[in-house]
């Protein structure tokens, strides 16, 4: 009943059910009763004793007995559960009330983390400087340059106060943030992207393959010898994978902004996905991360 009839589609309905069915069991039971001792007693009894008005009254009584008795076993099970429902629809309100605070608390840390690199005098210093340089060398690389930085801060504008974007979006955002990176260092840094089409339009929580190209940038040498190989590639559909080369700095102690990782296995909790796997060995430090199907609820747009 609970699945036919359940009580939040139709109060009445399911009450009338249920007492209904309730007392014809019952009653059912009690003929199947009165029917069994009828037929042993018309094997040593007269008819007339059998059907004899005491016993009519007696069975009248048991009826009546049996009924209320029925009726008192509905009202408790109808009490237990919508006790049992109402305790549970208030847990449930609970948990999505610190769910949703949560989440926002995992939003807020990532628009700090973009409203830092905004605001990060050495990221505005170094692109600056690198933006003189190019200039000077080549017009239109200068050019090209500037285009991209403006790119980097609109989208850091304009998307880093939603949960989720789409992977079309981020991988726009991120060939920006690559040119920038790639002109900055030079040759000490590789990058490998590689997406399926069809997982474009599919979401991610934005900011997310920056987090990791810059956690591996600040944990991880970057010179012409020794470049840092980061790939970024999608085998399956629904499915990213981001992988570096390791050659890790030997004191990165001051270099960590505590955001990274944590806060992106942070938010796919809260959003109630699968949490992405990191998997390191001696040469390689690899995420793989699980794109989001469309849900409104969750892209915040």
């Amino acid at each position: 009943m609970n699945i036919k009839v359940p009580w939040t589609s139709n109060k009445s309905k399911r009450l009338f059910l249920e007492i209904m069915l309730n007392f014809s069991i019952v009653l059912l039971m009690i003929m199947m009763n009165m029917l069994f001792f009828t037929l042993l007693d018309l094997s040593s009894s007269d008819v007339e004793d059998v059907l004899s008005i005491e016993d009519i009254k007696s069975i009248l009584r048991w009826i009546v007995v049996s009924l209320v008795i029925s009726f008192m076993i509905i009202s408790i099970n109808t009490m237990t559960y919508l006790i049992s429902n109402w305790i549970s629809i208030a847990t449930e309100m609970s948990e999505q009330k610190l769910k949703t605070a949560e989440l926002k608390q995992a939003s807020a840390e990532a628009e700090l983390h973009a409203l830092k690199l905004q605001l990060d005098p050495h990221f505005i210093f170094n692109n600056l400087s690198v933006l003189s340089e190019l200039i000077l060398e080549d017009q239109q690389i200068g050019f090209e340059y500037s285009e991209n930085f403006a790119k980097v801060y609109r989208f850091l504008l304009l998307n880093s106060k939603k949960n989720i974007i789409t992977l079309d979006e981020e991988i726009n955002f991120l060939n920006a943030y690559i040119f920038l990176i790639t002109h900055r260092i030079g040759s000490g840094v590789h990058f490998t992207i590689k997406i399926n089409e069809h997982s474009k339009y599919m979401y991610i929580p934005s900011l997310t393959l920056q987090l990791l190209i810059e956690n591996a940038i600040k944990h991880n040498k970057t010179s012409r010898k020794e470049p840092l190989n980061i790939n970024i590639s999608n085998p399956e559909v629904g499915l990213i994978i981001v992988e570096n080369t390791l050659s890790p700095i030997e004191n990165t102690k001051n270099i960590s902004t505590g955001i990274g990782l944590n806060n992106i296995i942070s938010r796919y909790k809260l959003l109630g996905k699968k949490v992405p796997e990191v998997i390191k060995d001696k040469l390689t430090f690899k995420v793989s991360i699980q794109l989001i199907e469309y849900d409104k609820e969750n892209s915040n747009s």
